[in-house]
């Protein structure tokens, strides 16, 4: 059963489909979407492959087709592609059919307590890898946006990965070993706080909006889409 790569061709299947649709013609942004991908692709499989080696998690053998790469099975390395194919999609998607910046007010205090919060979990829980890692890199991301990039689309990506926490519950649920017996992923509860929704460790939410926030700062840094007065309003909205 190779549920791991049915789930990316699940995870591909609509945005990959609506890549070449008239309005948000998805396919001319790739010139930028894919170098993100491969900067996300490369820092997240050091940190895959230091984790697997270390036994903070691994991989059921039952679901995978058996082909691996720095001890790391093939779908994993295709999970750094994939996920953040389909979730730049939908922030996109966001952009596109919500044009006007609806978290004016509200995305600076948002992204102070998510950074603010973040921090505060990797410090407390220092002794837990994957705790400290997720909450500290997510923390850092945050950090970088808020204060040296000051990324006028910030409150957007909040509205993307909202919306994309659906379809994440759904795959990562799969995973971890919703629906399924036993699981694709496992996970050592000692290195993380051994809470779960669902099926799916606390962290993986958090792990996953790291992710995506370094996809999308690099995708946006190469598309530079943002006028410089638009940028300066976008950015004093940021700080009211």
């Amino acid at each position: 059963m190779y549920v791991y790569l049915y789930l990316h061709l699940f995870t591909l299947a609509f945005p990959l489909a609506r890549s070449f649709e008239r309005r948000l013609q998805y396919w001319k942004k790739w010139r930028a979407l894919f170098p993100s991908i491969l900067v996300g692709l490369a820092v997240f499989v050091i940190w895959d492959i230091f984790f697997t080696e270390a036994g903070f998690w691994g991989f059921n053998p039952k679901y995978l087709v058996g082909v691996n790469l720095f001890g790391l099975p093939i779908e994993e390395w295709f999970f750094f592609v994939t996920i953040p194919f389909a979730c730049v999609f939908i922030y996109e998607s966001v952009i596109y059919f919500i044009p006007q910046d609806v978290t004016r007010k509200a995305k600076m205090p948002i992204a102070l307590i998510l950074m603010a919060g973040s921090l505060v979990m990797s410090t407390v829980f220092w002794d837990k890898w994957y705790t400290t890692t997720a909450f500290g890199f997510l923390a850092l991301m945050l950090a970088i946006n808020i204060f040296v990039l000051k990324s006028p689309w910030i409150g957007r990506f909040f509205i993307a990965w909202a919306i994309a926490a659906i379809p994440f519950i759904l795959v990562n649920g799969v995973l971890t070993g919703t629906w399924i017996e036993g699981e694709v992923v496992w996970y050592n509860n000692e290195e993380n706080l051994g809470m779960r929704f669902g099926t799916i460790p606390f962290e993986d939410y958090f792990y996953g909006m790291g992710l995506l926030l370094l996809d999308v700062t690099i995708y946006e840094l190469l598309l530079n889409r943002w006028p410089r007065s638009k940028k300066r309003t976008e950015e004093s909205s940021l700080h009211q």
